[in-house]
């Protein structure tokens, strides 16, 4: 083991302690821009106020940093296993040898150390969202198509980024009629805006392409903005696809919290 590659691991070590000293400032940055946006929202209406263009910068810096951190990681990992000796041959066969269990694990603890502190707030949000009801994306094995409905989370389990849900309600032609569980990758969940924080929906001009819950049910189609929001509070008035009723497709109010953005790809 020569002195430069020492030299090399710390200057690396180095590196990445800065970082991640950085990121701790920008994420302080981002938490007193949140309080203020809680605080005040209307602030955003004001003509001339950049809150959300500096907050827009706060979040691409983290980015870069949470992936400049990825980069110097990866290569102290290289440069770790270019130093540690392979063992006997025998040492290392059994090593290759172990249970398919073992390697599963060895690949879950070795994600976590790799985790940026961005990766690892946004499971610690993840794992928040228990009791939560969400937009859950369940494909039904008797249909060809998927399905969006309201569902409550259970439990999110950080190995398998999985969640499990419940369908509290589900419909009348479900088998056994009772309540069902799920679990579903990441990608399968959409979180909804909070009823009492209208700052957190994201604002749909009309025209937009929506996911939204139809009114007295717990499904949500694609539909379209015919009337946006005056006010953070006032429901949205929207279009469902498929509703055609005389001819014409009626204009339903749906409220803000129970629509989001439409997924790419959508086939529903």
């Amino acid at each position: 083991m020569s002195s430069p590659d020492i030299r090399k691991i710390l200057d690396n070590s180095e590196e990445l302690d800065k970082l991640r000293e950085d990121q701790q400032k920008v994420l302080l940055d981002i938490n007193k821009m949140h309080r203020k946006l809680q605080s005040t929202p209307e602030v955003v209406e004001k003509p001339g106020d950049n809150s959300l263009s500096c907050l827009k910068n706060l979040y691409t810096k983290a980015k870069e940093l949470s992936e400049n951190e990825v980069t110097i990681s990866n290569q102290l990992l290289g440069q770790l296993d270019a130093l540690i000796p392979s063992g006997p041959p025998g040492q290392q066969r059994r090593r290759m040898e172990g249970s398919e269990q073992k390697k599963k694990r060895m690949k879950a603890d070795s994600d976590i150390l790799r985790m940026t502190p961005s990766v690892r707030n946004n499971l610690d949000a993840l794992a928040s969202l228990k009791g939560e009801q969400v937009a859950a994306r369940v494909t039904q094995e008797d249909a060809d198509k998927d399905e969006w409905f309201i569902v409550k989370v259970t439990h999110f389990d950080r190995e398998t980024r999985e969640f499990e849900v419940l369908d509290e309600e589900p419909g009348d032609d479900e088998e056994g009629g009772g309540q069902r569980k799920y679990k579903l990758p990441m990608s399968h969940i959409i979180r909804f805006p909070k009823r009492n924080d209208p700052s957190s929906a994201q604002d749909f001009p009309t025209g937009t392409h929506v996911l939204a819950v139809y009114p007295s049910t717990t499904a949500l189609y694609k539909a379209t903005v015919v009337q946006a929001r005056k006010r953070r509070t006032d429901d949205y008035i929207l279009e469902f696809d498929d509703d055609e009723e005389d001819g014409s497709l009626p204009q339903r109010s749906v409220p803000f919290h129970r629509v989001v953005a439409l997924p790419e790809g959508h086939r529903q």
